[in-house]
């Protein structure tokens, strides 16, 4: 399997496996604060399908070369004063 391909499934099963902690916990809060497992769970499940898109095209973004040199360019400029 090539690097950029292998990158890509990397970021995929990623994305999965934080949407079932992430998904549980939406979850347990949606319970905690309605009282009802079938709103909790209703919560949980809109979630899961915005969110592990979302995560997807984030992690991909980081992956551009292009944000990578805008976010440490904007570090060098601002490093000094994070010191």
């Amino acid at each position: 399997m090539n690097t950029r391909k292998r990158h890509r499934v990397i970021s995929t099963l990623k994305a999965c496996t934080w949407r079932v902690l992430a998904s549980a916990d939406t979850f347990l809060i949606g319970f905690l604060l309605t009282g009802s497992a079938t709103i909790g769970a209703s919560i949980a499940t809109i979630e899961v399908l915005t969110k592990m898109f979302l995560y997807y095209w984030h992690e991909r973004m980081w992956e551009k070369p292009g944000v990578n040199m805008f976010v440490m360019a904007y570090y060098k400029r601002i490093g000094s004063y994070l010191k």
